[in-house]
């Protein structure tokens, strides 16, 4: 009777052991297919993003640019014999060149033409001696090792490094940004460093301010990346990022 009873216990312990892998295997499987979902949704968006800025950028650079062009060069040909009327025409003009020049500037912060002609670093450098222009803050771009990025990743990296800049200029209020590049074991390597103000990077994400930082992970995911943020209030902020190329 015993014996039964001892068969029948481990019987059942057999079972309910098995049922309870079971439902492990179960979420583990379901959370590797959340993920993914996840990652082609965040890889969808922004893939939809970049076609749309591409597209407006191309409607600005072909289209608008050479309309407002042909507006000037008219009002330039308009022949008035009254100062007031030159003096008119003139500011007109000034006003269609500010015009064009900010939609130069519009379509290229839209879609990097170096990038397309020149690679990553060379939009990263033109991008940085912009902001350098306006900005007071001291960039620094160390290159230790030349680096090939397939064209498909060269996007998204560049746009992180917008983001790390436009971070550091905005919130950090750094005096100093150092970017470093090097590849090493098949992957791009970029660390950056700034003197700011930093940030507690939990508080930050489960706020609006998040939103930046949480697109560098999320551009940094769908490249098979690893992002390390170090960051603390008055220490400054480093970013490591790791990819695949």
């Amino acid at each position: 009777m015993e014996a039964k009873v001892l068969n029948i216990t481990l019987f059942v312990s057999l079972i309910l052991g098995i049922i309870i892998v079971y439902f492990f295997v179960s979420i583990i499987r379901y959370h590797r297919r959340y993920v993914k979902l996840q990652r082609e949704k965040i890889f969808a968006e922004i893939t939809i993003r970049e076609n749309e800025r591409k597209r407006i950028a191309g409607d600005l650079h072909d289209s608008l640019g050479p309309l407002l062009s042909a507006v000037k060069l008219n009002i330039s040909s308009v022949e008035v014999e009254s100062a007031a009327d030159r003096e008119v025409l003139e500011k007109t003009g000034r006003y269609l060149d500010e015009i064009i020049g900010s939609m130069r500037r519009i379509s290229h912060d839209l879609l990097p033409s170096t990038l397309e002609r020149k690679g990553l670093l060379e939009a990263i450098r033109e991008f940085l001696l912009q902001v350098k222009n306006k900005q007071s803050v001291n960039i620094q771009l160390y290159v230790v090792k030349e680096i090939t990025v397939p064209k498909e990743k060269e996007i998204h990296i560049f746009r992180m490094i917008q983001e790390i800049v436009h971070n550091t200029i905005k919130h950090a209020h750094a005096h100093n940004l150092q970017i470093g590049f090097s590849e090493e074991g098949g992957h791009l390597l970029c660390l950056t460093k700034d003197d700011g103000e930093g940030f507690d990077k939990e508080k930050v994400l489960s706020s609006s301010h998040g939103l930046g930082l949480r697109s560098l992970e999320s551009r940094c995911e769908i490249l098979n990346g690893v992002l390390t943020l170090d960051s603390s209030p008055g220490g400054g902020t480093n970013y490591f990022i790791k990819i695949p190329v």
